[in-house]
């Protein structure tokens, strides 16, 4: 029974995380789902949805629909909105039940293209992977479909950054994200484009310009690696949290004039023996073990639950999906930051200290979700 969570939540699921990755450029987001997905997004996965207008949709799937197969209405309910709103692009995002009744998604997608005249996207999501694949197929397609190729004539700007891997599912709606724009700046860089929190489609098509960019969290590695193979631009991982600010600084003007990617986040010491532990989204985890080791001397263990390349930990590091193998990995830890919502299958005489996560718990502890990139941690 491991995929069983008795206790703890469960992470944000891959259809949220497209939608959230989306959210602002002024594309119409289309969930083929009966109802459900549409609900746990808006109410607990999207705190910009009360002060942020966006074109999410639910098409509403009947079961008879789906037995049948009656492509047809999805088409022309998609035509219909898109006729009458005029979105920049459609993204049809998949869920469990087309999944399992085969949906066409590629032969729909181009379906609605040639009727409408509007680029429309389809995403394989299916309800069972986390947000940081999905909003990661998200910004990877808008780096390949619309980034456009600098101007002849050494265009770049080698102080240029883009963020990478901003959504409000890593950094909430606390300032963080404006810190982290605030971090470029005092470090004499030069934003170009945020993907994608505060920035327009048409400001994302000028991130080529970029002379390096910097992936604050899992999400926008794949952006990253889309932008390396079209323009040759150099990535830095890591989330200026604390001590760590004054390292990415370093590595970013070191990206930028010697070409070559850096994994920030791994400048920590092997994790086999931490008494402190992390439990977390790979790069900002790891980003503030690594603050942590700087500050205090001490090795930190980073406890993956999602998914996340290899080259973002470091040996003694663990990935863990499932309650029972996060409790046994848990049981001897003396220290332990996390969500608050892994206090229950942590040691009652553990020190735990709360750092909630907005793709975890939502909106119930969003109003303690600290700014760690303008607060160091202590």
């Amino acid at each position: 029974m491991k995929q069983i969570a008795r206790i703890i939540s469960t992470y944000t699921a891959d259809v949220s995380g497209v939608c959230s990755a989306l959210y602002e450029l002024g594309g119409m987001v289309v969930m083929h789902d009966p109802s459900g997905c549409n609900s746990t997004y808006n109410t607990h996965d999207e705190p910009r949805w009360y002060d942020m207008d966006s074109l999410i949709f639910i098409s509403g799937l009947a079961e008879i629909d789906a037995i049948m197969g009656n492509d047809e209405k999805l088409i022309d309910d998609v035509v219909t909105a898109a006729e009458q709103l005029s979105p920049a692009f459609i993204a049809l995002a998949r869920t469990p039940v087309p999944m399992l009744n085969g949906t066409d998604f590629d032969a729909i997608a181009s379906v609605i293209t040639k009727r409408t005249g509007i680029p429309a996207f389809y995403f394989p999501t299916n309800g069972t992977h986390s947000y940081v694949m999905g909003a990661g197929m998200a910004l990877e397609k808008i780096a390949d479909y619309y980034v456009k190729a600098p101007e002849e004539g050494g265009a770049i700007n080698p102080a240029g950054v883009n963020l990478l891997g901003v959504t409000p599912l890593d950094f909430s709606v606390n300032g963080t994200v404006e810190s982290m724009k605030a971090f470029l700046k005092d470090n004499d860089f030069e934003l170009i484009s945020c993907f994608a929190m505060g920035s327009s489609l048409e400001e994302l098509e000028k991130a080529g310009k970029a002379g390096v960019n910097l992936v604050v969290s899992s999400v926008g590695l794949p952006a990253a690696r889309i932008l390396r193979a079209k323009f040759g631009t150099p990535y830095v991982v890591g989330t200026p949290v604390g001590s760590m600010g004054k390292v990415i600084a370093e590595d970013l003007k070191q990206a930028a004039r010697t070409g070559e990617n850096i994994i920030s986040c791994r400048k920590r010491p092997p994790a086999e023996e931490a008494e402190i532990a992390v439990i977390g989204e790979a790069v900002t985890s790891a980003s503030l073990a690594a603050s942590v080791s700087m500050s205090h001397g001490k090795a930190v263990k980073v406890i993956c639950p999602l998914e996340a390349d290899d080259e973002l930990f470091v040996s003694g590091d663990e990935r863990a999906a499932y309650e029972e193998e996060q409790e046994e990995l848990l049981k001897d830890m003396p220290v332990i930051i996390a969500d608050p919502m892994y206090r229950p299958i942590c040691p009652e005489k553990s020190r735990f200290y709360e750092l909630p996560h907005e793709a975890f718990s939502g909106r119930i502890y969003r109003r303690k979700i600290p700014d760690l990139v303008k607060n160091t941690p202590h």
